[in-house]
């Protein structure tokens, strides 16, 4: 696929279902992944990959962080429970703030934003797709902790992949004026 192609014409799926990624695809969209900009290579961005099994396990993180609530409806726990199975896959972006004198943490999160561009666009190259979710499950120390992350480790989204299904997003139109000025 042409790269500006790529680019243009990437949108979120609307519903996701099997087949997800192989290894082999995999590997190239971290490789990707690792090619964002990365201000004294600190190497700040990591993934969990969750898939088959490890479902249930995300699963039954979610429904205890949403249990712990207890202003959750039993309908809104049910629906923590069942967000893991939205897609086959889910890659968990995971940043991990290293002290630096020139690098802020905000620049280090932005790191691994630019490295889930990166996702995007390689599994959209490879005719899969993704959906971005944050939410409450992100940023979230209990969800965090019970994922084994370290104090200074921080999700900062869940990339919901596999391949698209039902009626595709029409790419948006926008207009440039609206988004750029000039000095």
């Amino acid at each position: 696929m042409d790269a500006l192609e790529n680019i243009l014409n990437r949108v979120s799926a609307r519903a996701l279902s099997e087949p997800y990624p192989s290894k082999d695809e995999m590997d190239i969209v971290y490789k990707a992944a690792l090619r964002a900009p990365d201000h004294a290579w600190l190497r700040t961005s990591s993934f969990i990959e969750v898939k088959n099994e490890g479902l249930d396990k995300l699963s039954k993180v979610f429904e205890e962080f949403a249990k712990d609530d207890k202003n959750l409806s039993t309908d809104v726990i049910e629906k923590y429970k069942n967000a893991p199975y939205r897609a086959p896959m889910i890659i968990i972006l995971v940043n991990s703030f290293k002290e630096h004198p020139k690098v802020p943490a905000i620049e280090q999160k932005l790191s691994t934003a630019a490295a889930a561009q990166n996702i995007m666009l390689a599994l959209n190259a490879m005719k899969y797709s993704c959906i971005w979710r944050t939410g409450k499950l992100a940023f979230n120390e209990k969800v965090q902790a019970e994922l084994n992350l370290e104090n200074h480790q921080e999700i900062l989204g869940y990339l919901y992949v596999g391949t698209e299904s039902g009626e595709k997003k029409k790419v948006p139109s926008l207009e440039i004026e609206n988004f750029v000025s000039y000095l």
